[in-house]
């Protein structure tokens, strides 16, 4: 394929999203199918997941769930992520850290602990999650923020670090 080939094959889907979306996306977002990387990474029916997140290790991923542009999944020690969920723009999940292991010069291990993350959530924009978290059905993390600590069901956590800030009223 000739690089004008591929320059009209953008600028035609380019127009057509725009026309049915009313939304112009950057090359490879215009000519992937967010839906056919999430099945290709084994996520649960109706889920789809941008070009532009990065998926590390394991995880896993229930139906219906939309990831967003630009989100880190890291998996290194199993990253689970319920159905029906919205994970916003930018969000970075953990199921590790280096900072024992930069601050000794490389002496001691990365440290290593899983995350889940219940059904029918929502992290907003930019939150960070950090390893060993485990967010119950139905919590909203309000954007920027910074859980280092798990949550039960039905909450609405915010801030840095994330404190509960009320129901999620569901």
């Amino acid at each position: 394929m000739k690089i004008s080939d591929l320059l009209s094959l953008f600028y035609s889907k380019r127009t057509e999203i725009s026309a049915n979306f009313s939304r112009v996306l950057p090359l490879n977002e215009t000519l992937t199918d967010r839906w056919e990387k999430a099945e290709y990474l084994g996520f649960g029916e109706g889920t789809s997941i941008h070009d532009s997140a990065h998926v590390y290790g394991n995880v896993q991923v229930g139906s219906n769930t939309w990831i967003g542009p630009f989100c880190i999944l890291d998996g290194s020690c199993g990253l689970k992520i319920g159905s029906n969920c919205s994970i916003s723009a930018g969000v970075q999940i953990y199921s590790h850290d280096t900072v024992q292991w930069a601050v000794s010069g490389g002496k001691k291990d990365y440290e290593l602990e899983a995350v889940e993350i219940g059904s029918n959530c929502y992290l907003g924009p930019n939150c960070v999650i950090a390893k060993g978290v485990k967010l119950g059905d139905g919590c909203i993390v309000g954007a920027n923020s910074l859980v280092i600590d798990s949550f039960g069901p039905g909450l609405k956590v915010a801030g840095n670090p994330a404190k509960v800030i009320g129901n999620s009223n569901l």
